[in-house]
């Protein structure tokens, strides 16, 4: 019998100064977590039991379709340049020497741990697919740890791979992920959508993420409340509603304007009196890359165009120049090529290589909102002045059009037409088609049905532990504390005495409390020697879904029942409180 007077429970009326969202708030008040460092926290008794439900789960779904390993947190800096991922991963890695000067890491995902075992032990087509998972400690260097469990130096992740023999191999193991995904956000009682998501470092085809919307959350979703359309930021699209052109002044021919001084796309609109989606938006950038010929690393400029009212999404662009960091040009940079001081910046009079490969000319990528539009307004690359009727695709041609534009809520829904909305969300889960990123450049081989060796394709998936605490908190909390669904909340109920100095109270309480746990319920007997209203606040504030007061009704055979969530109060039958239980917790048994 679990009593909450022997018990390790050290809540707190404040929360702590640099709480700022309710998680963080209440996993502290409610003595789930101390923090022992920045981004660094210590799990006690009820935060440790929540976590272990939550990776029950988290396992018993995976091992429907997966085998469970437990690999080192310590890997080999070969491993990691093996993959080239040693210097990519720059700040964000904990990087360390043994006493012998070896460079070590503080693993922060197992894609090359999990390949390195591929690589060494499959060796036929007969042995895949396969589908690998841990459930382990990851590090990372935040910059800035904030938000309690959301965003932290080490964390919980169930992270898992698959090796298949072909993309079709990849389809299923991929959905069969993706099912699983979802019985466990399911189990776990929280309210996901799953959107389209950009790869990132990670790489690959292909990604979704399950993510909690929340106000504490640091990404944006993008979805239809009409049809099932939803992509994370980094990926949305949207139907733009069309925009009027301009009609052609003069012979139709770019033509100069003096604007004098103007040089924001506000400014330069108000000036000339039209609107911001008649501008285009010339931004200036650089980025690094290889000389196929000689090897040698060359800074080259990417220059980017986008309409007048519109933000650079910057995970597309990185798509676009296939996963190259970009960077502003400098001032010294801008005048060589574009002739002009910044605020002036046009696409005309500049000759624009005709593909990517063309390494002496700079590139021109255009956001294909701007392609068909006609009469625009961009700068003419001269101080203080701009041009009227730029045609894209007739005054200039740019290398590529691509989506490089962030959409923005109350735009069209690319099937279905109805208005987007916008939200802040947690991500929870985040699935990846790989391909052959990984299994590639670390060598991975196995033969297939004809004896030619080939390389297998990958897919990893990971899953956040303490984002689904966090998550389950952020959607269920209120003034007085948080509920948590009951797969996993430390116990399901508390049974509250009222007074533990009357005998009949405390030996009605201890035995609800036996039969309760003989039916199976996870249940804490609050049997402190305090007022009741310092216990019901507790009991508020911890998160378990029910409480059962042991009062003056006890006289009568029954006891008043608190769901937390809704806080109905309802009168249950002592000799019928393991039935009442098994109704409501456990309906399918």
């Amino acid at each position: 019998m679990h009593r909450w007077s022997q018990l390790f429970i050290p809540t707190l009326r404040e929360a702590p100064a640099d709480a700022e969202v309710a998680s963080h708030k209440f996993l502290v008040r409610a003595g789930y977590i101390r923090q022992l460092a920045a981004g660094i926290y210590s799990y006690l008794f009820l935060g440790q039991r929540s976590f272990n439900k939550i990776i029950g789960i988290v396992r018993e779904e995976m091992d429907k379709i997966g085998q469970e390993f437990y690999l080192p947190a310590l890997h080999p800096r070969e491993l990691w340049e093996s993959s080239g991922r040693w210097s990519v991963m720059g700040d964000t890695m904990f990087r360390l020497k043994d006493r012998k000067g070896a460079d070590l890491c503080l693993g922060m995902t197992e894609e090359e741990v999990m390949t390195e075992i591929a690589r060494k032990e499959l060796r036929s087509y007969k042995q895949l697919p396969q589908i690998w998972y841990q459930i382990q400690s990851k590090f990372r260097d935040e910059a800035r740890p904030k938000s309690g469990l959301l965003r932290v130096r080490q964390f919980l992740m169930k992270d898992s791979y698959s090796f298949d023999i072909d993309a079709a191999g990849l389809d299923v193991s991929y959905q069969k992920h993706y099912d699983a995904y979802c019985r466990i956000f399911d189990r776990c009682g929280l309210k996901y959508v799953v959107v389209e998501a950009h790869s990132g470092a990670m790489g690959g085809s292909q990604s979704h993420e399950f993510m909690v919307r929340t106000p504490a959350g640091e990404d944006q979703i993008v979805s239809c409340e009409k049809c099932d359309y939803a992509a994370n930021m980094e990926k949305a699209t949207s139907k733009l509603a069309p925009a009027e052109d301009l009609t052609a002044t003069g012979n139709g021919k770019p033509l100069e304007v003096h604007t004098p001084g103007q040089k924001t796309i506000e400014d330069v609109a108000r000036f000339l009196g039209v609107s911001p989606k008649n501008k285009i938006k010339t931004l200036a950038l650089m980025f690094e890359e290889k000389d196929s010929k000689t090897g040698k690393a060359v800074l080259r400029p990417v220059i980017v165009l986008l309409r007048g009212d519109h933000q650079l999404n910057e995970a597309k662009l990185s798509s676009a120049v296939d996963g190259k960091q970009t960077r502003p040009m400098q001032a010294e940079e801008i005048e060589p090529l574009f002739k002009s001081p910044a605020g002036f910046l046009g696409p005309i009079g500049i000759e624009w290589a005709r593909d990517a490969e063309q390494l002496e000319r700079p590139i021109l990528l255009v956001d294909q909102a701007l392609e068909g539009r006609t009469n625009l307004i961009s700068g003419a690359n001269r101080e203080d002045y701009h041009l009227k009727n730029v045609t894209p695709g007739r005054d200039f041609q740019p290398t590529a059009y691509a989506d490089l534009r962030s959409v923005g809520a109350g735009e069209n829904c690319p099937n279905c037409g109805a208005p987007l909305r916008i939200d802040t969300a947690v991500e929870i889960g985040h699935i990846f088609k790989l391909g052959y990123k990984y299994s590639e450049s670390m060598g991975a081989r196995v033969l297939d049905r004809n004896g030619k060796e080939v390389t297998p394709i990958m897919g990893s998936y990971g899953i956040g532990i303490e984002r689904i605490l966090t998550a389950a908190i952020e959607q269920s909390n209120d003034e007085n504390g948080f509920w948590l669904p009951p797969s996993i909340a430390p116990f399901e109920i508390v049974v509250t005495p009222t007074n533990v100095g009357d005998e009949k109270l405390k030996s009605v309480a201890e035995n609800i409390v036996q039969q309760l746990e003989a039916a199976g319920f996870e249940v804490l007997l609050d049997d402190r020697d305090e007022r009741p209203g310092v216990k019901f606040k507790d009991a508020d504030l911890v998160g378990i879904p029910y409480r059962v007061t042991v009062g003056k009704k006890v006289t009568e055979g029954t006891v008043e029942v608190v769901q937390r969530s809704t806080r109905e109060m309802h009168d249950a039958s002592i000799g019928a409180i393991t039935g009442y239980f098994e109704k409501i917790l456990r309906p399918a048994r």
